[in-house]
């Protein structure tokens, strides 16, 4: 669960509701737990704000037996008195304390997970948190920093039973070097092998320990890195907490080029640039190669000290509007050149089909089977190049009086985001990367944290 889906989510209960008004109602998901005010609605009973694994099934054993809820750990729970937490739970839970997933149970929906030039893909999730600060990210806050692993015997009987493609959902893969190069060992033993497997790391840790990628590299036959490149200079390294240098982002994708890894990312535009922080982004992309990265606009997460400090922040906005593409504060530059740069910057990306990759050239990476499906997600993602279709969405909030400070949210029609001329919306433009561009959950920023651009 992502930010932008607290409107949907709190419709969905309120429906719910209405056709089972016994039901008690929980939610949970990374947004849910990282700030569970927005869900605290009349028609709902319990937000999980702890690991859904270990709560969720205390919460049906409280239920069957009657036991008192109060004192079911991870939960923030409706009560006469009002929206009360429970205890937190004691540990940190092991993540082998959940069985492997039940895949069968969604089998029917498998060719709906999809990536860009893959379809199916599979999710593994090898490792949760992170012990890094950055400060557009709810991760580490959720989690206070912890890191944990499952065991190398669940990731491999994991991967074992996957499909050809996969995205390996970590924050932060290979954090652990030791534990990593005895997991690639273990699956080279067992003999897996993937088409291909998007993970997601950090610049500083791939530039000093290309190890890691060696070992890793035979098991796919292409193989994806999504790095949170961030910004263009240390300067705007420094601003975002990213405790790495442009350096290392150099460094890291020489070493993983060097290893026949595909390098993608995710750049962050901050609505108080000047002009020439922007060609400063394009000065660097160029000279790197990077025009696989992605942009999204700094947007300040509940659940982070950003959003909890940021004086500027319209307190207003309505929640789709935290899909990294929309500002939630006035820009320096102003809207409308905020938005040419921006659309600009979007326009130097390989998405863009008037530039140096062509839909034939798209059109040569698949199979014929899978034209129609690329090419719907491929002419939508064009609005993200026209600075107009950005600006429709942004007047559409604002009030009469034409400050966005003041906006106030609209219909459901309108926090769905269904504005004609807009730009596309999570829920129509297909995944565009692993971390945000369509909603990716970086858990945190990275939203709709999947492995993006395949440029083979």
């Amino acid at each position: 669960m992502h930010a932008l889906e607290y409107d949907d989510v709190r419709n969905q209960v309120r429906r719910l509701r209405r056709a089972a008004p016994d039901a008690f109602l929980v939610v949970g998901g990374h947004a849910a737990s990282a700030c569970s005010a927005p869900l605290e609605i009349p028609e709902l009973d319990a937000v999980v704000v702890d690991d859904g694994e270990i709560v969720l099934p205390l919460v049906v054993e409280a239920l069957e037996r009657g036991k008192p809820l109060l004192e079911v750990p991870g939960l923030r729970l409706r009560t006469p008195d009002g929206w009360r937490d429970t205890p937190h739970l004691e540990d940190r839970a092991s993540l082998d304390a959940a069985p492997q997933p039940a895949r069968d149970l969604v089998a029917r929906y498998r060719n709906s997970y999809h990536c860009l030039l893959f379809k199916p893909v599979w999710l593994v999730e090898t490792a949760r948190g992170c012990p890094f600060r950055c400060n557009f990210c709810s991760v580490w806050q959720l989690y206070g920093r912890s890191f944990r692993e499952r065991s190398i015997g669940a990731v491999v009987e994991d991967l074992a039973a996957c499909g050809d493609s996969v995205f390996i959902v970590d924050d932060l893969f290979w954090n652990h070097p030791d534990r990593s190069l005895a997991l690639a060992r273990a699956l080279r033993e067992r003999g897996v092998f993937k088409r291909w497997i998007l993970v997601q790391s950090r610049t500083d840790l791939v530039a000093r320990r290309p190890d890691l990628l060696e070992a890793w590299r035979p098991l796919a036959r292409d193989f994806d890195i999504f790095f949170g490149l961030e910004a263009p200079s240390d300067r705007g390294l420094d601003r975002l907490t990213k405790d790495a240098t442009l350096a290392e982002t150099i460094e890291a994708a020489r070493v993983a080029r060097a290893l026949r890894y595909g390098v993608t990312g995710n750049f962050v535009v901050d609505p108080d640039w000047e002009e020439d922080d922007f060609r400063t982004l394009w000065d660097f992309v160029a000279a790197q190669k990077l025009e696989r990265a992605g942009y999204t606009i700094l947007t300040p997460l509940p659940g982070t000290d950003l959003y909890r400090d940021h004086p500027s922040l319209r307190r207003d906005a309505p929640w789709f509007q935290y899909d990294m593409h929309h500002l939630l504060w006035e820009p320096r530059l102003g809207a409308p050149r905020f938005f040419e740069l921006y659309a600009e910057t979007w326009r130097r990306s390989i998405l863009n089909l008037g530039g140096t990759k062509r839909w034939t050239d798209w059109m040569k990476q698949i199979r014929p089977a899978q034209i129609p499906y690329l090419t719907r997600v491929l002419f939508r993602t064009q609005r993200l190049m026209r600075a107009e279709a950005y600006l429709t969405e942004y007047r559409n909030g604002m009030p009469e009086s034409g400050h966005p400070g003041s906006a106030r949210p609209g219909s459901v029609e309108d926090e769905r985001g269904d504005v004609p001329g807009g730009i596309p919306r999570h829920h129509e433009s297909g995944p565009v990367d692993p971390t945000g561009q369509r909603a990716a959950d970086h858990g945190a920023g990275r939203s709709d944290r999947a492995g993006m651009f395949q440029d083979r």
